[in-house]
């Protein structure tokens, strides 16, 4: 059982909502959870709940504000461009001691350092969406100011959804560019394949299930072996097959190259963001 203190989070998006989620699930216990939401309708989703109370900020001015008075964890969940307005709001209503954690792409701690009490704590997260069902991977990053308490702390709430890593910030970014954005590649390649499928002339649940199937078994392989993913490759690759004649193909198409590209893009624009661009 893991028992973690009130908890505010601040946008239920993609993200928020994944972290709720997990908070949610079996053998959590939260003293208590507020979240808020832009909307009426938003908040009104989690009325049935008693163990969450949901704020709408559209009807609410002091929304925020009330989420976050005693809470001991933060978490800061809208989108980046948001993040300046927000820190300026709840600075007077966040207590002493209070830790907030920081999942905005690009912004970094520094940024909520500058606008937050010296009181306070601010750390870095980066989870992914597989938080949902437990499995998320998450980079967390202490600020400046926080202690190996706080450190521990917000490591037991990502836990809660799944595996964490504790990387300095500087490398938080580029940590996002792989597991941040790592479920969308792999989704992108399950789109893909299945495309493949069907053009093949398999009915589109047909391929689906071809296709699901295949990742979710390899991954699944992967993790019960523990062998080195090049290895479990080449045992499906057999000299002069079918297998090897694909790979060809992706191997002369730069694969390797491209997924270089692809995040060192998602590494520039994390920059930008944090410039504000």
């Amino acid at each position: 059982m893991t028992s973690l203190p009130t908890v505010a989070i601040l946008g239920t998006g993609s993200m928020g909502g994944a972290i709720l989620a997990g908070l949610l699930g079996p053998g959590i216990e939260v003293e208590g959870i507020r979240v808020t939401n832009r909307t009426v309708e938003k908040a009104a989703q989690y009325a049935g709940d008693p163990r969450v109370t949901a704020y709408a900020t559209d009807s609410d001015v002091e929304a925020n504000r009330a989420a976050v008075a005693g809470a001991k964890l933060v978490l800061v969940a809208v989108k980046p461009a948001a993040v300046p307005a927000l820190l300026a709001e709840i600075a007077g209503a966040v207590g002493p001691g209070t830790v907030v954690v920081s999942v905005a792409a690009g912004v970094t701690a520094a940024t909520f350092e500058a606008v937050l009490p010296e009181s306070v704590s601010v750390l870095r997260a980066m989870p992914n969406t597989p938080a949902i069902i437990g499995k998320a991977v998450t980079g967390v990053s202490p600020g400046a100011r926080s202690s190996d308490a706080d450190l521990a702390l917000v490591r037991a709430l990502f836990e809660t959804v799944g595996e964490v890593v504790v990387v300095p910030e500087a490398r938080l970014d580029a940590l996002s560019t792989i597991s941040g954005s790592g479920p969308a590649y792999v989704f992108y390649l399950i789109e893909q394949l299945t495309a493949a499928a069907v053009a093949k002339g398999f009915a589109p649940e047909q391929a689906a299930r071809l296709v699901n199937g295949t990742f979710l078994g390899s991954v699944e392989l992967l993790a019960a072996t523990g062998i080195d993913p090049a290895e479990l490759r080449r045992q499906v690759t057999s000299p002069k097959g079918t297998t090897e004649r694909a790979v060809a193909v992706l191997e002369s198409a730069d694969l390797a190259g491209l997924f270089g590209r692809a995040t060192d893009a998602a590494l520039a624009r994390a920059r930008e963001l944090a410039a504000g661009a």
